[in-house]
């Protein structure tokens, strides 16, 4: 037995499927999906085949022509569900498996209409990564058995199904329903399947690339992202011509508990990135680097996450200074500094959760979710960048894209490769100290500006008495105001929060980022008129990365724990599983 990724019961020693055929049923009244999978591998096989499945209700295995096979369900395993053991016949190219989702499937969240914008008909969406994959079908579920393949989704009449995969075609059934079929050609890792159902309309925003949304922020949406032509001709020029054909998006529920989510030819994406001025697209440059960095060359398994997550966010940045400034992007480097650091205090008691090449093995890589691999592998590949210098590195980039186009890679991969291309760079950043030390460097790069360092000072100058003038508030842009807030001492007296409130107008920010920044100050403060729009936010957003701080922050007096409890209990039907636990954790730490 050879298991190379210890999220996984794949056995590198078996056979591995080349695509699959799926046939997908939604059923809104039961909140189950079923399913048909049919395992493709290309050649003839035969023997013992492992699958991870976790909550799924396997129904029948066969292999056309053959009939019945024999199948056996594992032990529960809390992490990685159950293995589906198969017993494979000589001549075998197919195996075909007949399932039902759980009750509590993972990768799917189902909303009644009251939870959608348009709140008159039902929703899902699918999130399968880190490894939920198996909660939606029964596969090999690790990065480093990608797959091609096919599906035909059959949804109620009058909703609309889209994929991480390009569609082929649809037609009504005659018994109510609409059947949608897709084709991904290209293998892709089996946390990259996604499925969405909805009341869903799209708007062009250039030849290859358009958004979907409810009909009721549809429009909202394409004006956001009207320039993502000109972020994908900039990830162009750093990484080389685009490998997925079309680069659409979608704009989810608030309930999504990402920022975005990567899925090739479909992105999904919170609606909290519609802040009405455009200045939360760098979240769309971050999934469009992964169609390279992450969908193009993937890590092999949890614990090498940072080759997805550095690259990306090193990207992002890249292409927000080629889009932007270097202001820009010293800036984007400063919000990232703080969510490291935010990071590096939540393990501070956990610091093997803080290197790059992870060790996961009876972990569950959920709750090793951090800033880490995205931050802190981004400063490692900048680090590299600096050392070999831009020209050097841009062609080191398109080299290692081409060398490990449409695979899965580790950590030990990656540092051979760089060896080969740029010998001795990896030892003169002292990249052993990214990848297996705690912490940050002491040599990781630093990314200053003139503006960031007066916004730095001002905020500095807090507890003196120092304040912005006026002028210098009105002519601040949303990342400067975001950036100044993040600086400001974390602990505020009642009326410096009553201060904020009345010359900076945060209550009713549309930009979540600078909102959740400054609501997570009110709460710290137990500032009162900030009480109902914490409410507000918290029950309508689901996205881990403003719960966590958020929930966090009424932690601190009697009377705003009291107030998260009682929120929690309102909003916790709606929020995912994922974010469920997220704040579920944070509560459980509040004193007692």
């Amino acid at each position: 037995m050879h298991r190379p990724d210890p999220h996984s019961y794949y056995d590198a020693a078996q056979p591995k499927a080349r695509r699959l055929r799926l046939k997908l049923g939604v059923d809104f009244a039961a909140k189950r999906i079923d399913g048909e999978v049919v395992l493709e591998f290309g050649e003839a096989v035969s023997g013992p085949l492992d699958l991870d499945t976790k909550g799924l209700e396997i129904r029948a295995v066969q292999v056309p022509g053959h009939g019945p096979i024999a199948w056996v369900l594992g032990e529960v395993d809390a992490i990685l569900g159950q293995r589906l053991r198969l017993e494979v016949p000589a001549g075998t190219r197919e195996v075909a498996i007949t399932y039902r989702t759980g009750a509590d499937a993972m990768a799917l969240q189902w909303l009644d209409p009251e939870q959608t914008e348009g709140k008159v008909a039902p929703y899902l969406f699918s999130q399968c990564q880190q490894i939920h994959a198996r909660t939606m079908v029964p596969c090999q579920d690790t990065p480093i058995a990608r797959i091609a393949y096919q599906a035909e989704v059959t949804v109620p009449e009058g909703l609309t199904a889209v994929m991480s995969a390009g569609p082929t075609g649809n037609e009504a059934t005659g018994d109510g329903r609409h059947s949608f079929r897709f084709t991904m050609p290209q293998p892709i890792p089996s946390y990259l399947l996604a499925l969405a159902v909805g009341r869903l309309e799209s708007r062009d925003l250039s030849p290859r690339a358009r958004v979907w949304a409810e009909p009721e922020t549809v429009a909202a949406a394409a004006w956001e992202f009207e320039g993502v032509e000109a972020m994908i001709l900039k990830a162009e020029g750093l990484f080389g011509p685009y490998p997925w054909d079309r680069y659409d998006m979608l704009v989810l529920p608030p309930s999504f508990p990402y920022g975005g989510m990567e899925n090739p030819r479909m992105t999904f994406l919170t609606p909290t990135l519609l802040a009405g001025d455009r200045s939360l697209v760098d979240v769309v440059a971050h999934e469009l680097a992964h169609s390279w960095t992450g969908n193009l060359v993937t890590n092999a398994s949890m614990e090498h996450f940072w080759l997805n997550e550095g690259f990306t966010v090193w990207a992002e940045r890249k292409i927000l200074r080629t889009l932007h400034g270097d202001d820009a992007a010293a800036l984007g480097w400063a919000m990232g500094q703080k969510a490291l650091e935010d990071s590096l205090e939540r393990f501070k008691n956990e610091p093997h959760l803080t290197v790059l090449r992870l060790h996961l093995e009876g972990i569950d890589p959920d709750d090793a979710f951090s800033s880490i691999p995205y931050e802190k592998g981004a400063r490692m590949v900048a680090a590299l960048e600096h050392q070999v210098g831009e020209a050097d590195f841009q062609r080191f980039l398109r080299d290692y894209m081409d060398a490990f186009r449409f695979t899965s890679i580790t950590t030990e991969q990656f540092c051979a490769f760089v060896d080969q291309k740029l010998p001795g760079a990896l030892a003169a950043v002292n990249a052993k100290a990214y990848l297996d030390e705690p912490g940050i460097p002491a040599t990781a790069p630093q990314f200053r500006s003139a503006q960031l360092d007066n916004l730095t000072a001002l905020a500095e100058s807090w507890a003196a008495g120092g304040r912005p003038a006026p002028q210098q508030i009105v002519a601040w842009t949303p990342a400067e105001l975001q950036v100044y807030l993040q600086k400001l001492p974390r602990q505020l007296s009642v009326a410096d929060c009553a201060w904020l409130d009345e010359h900076f107008q945060l209550m009713g920010r549309g930009n979540h980022e600078i909102l959740v920044e400054w609501l997570t100050l009110a709460a710290a403060a137990d500032y009162e008129p900030a009480f109902p729009r914490i409410r507000e936010v918290l029950i309508r957003v689901g996205r881990m990365k403003y719960l966590r701080p958020l929930y966090g922050a009424l932690g601190q007096h009697p009377r705003t724990r009291a107030l998260a409890r009682e929120i929690f209990a309102a909003a916790s039907p709606g929020y995912h599983g994922l974010s469920r636990r997220v704040v579920a954790s944070v509560l459980e730490a509040y004193p007692a």
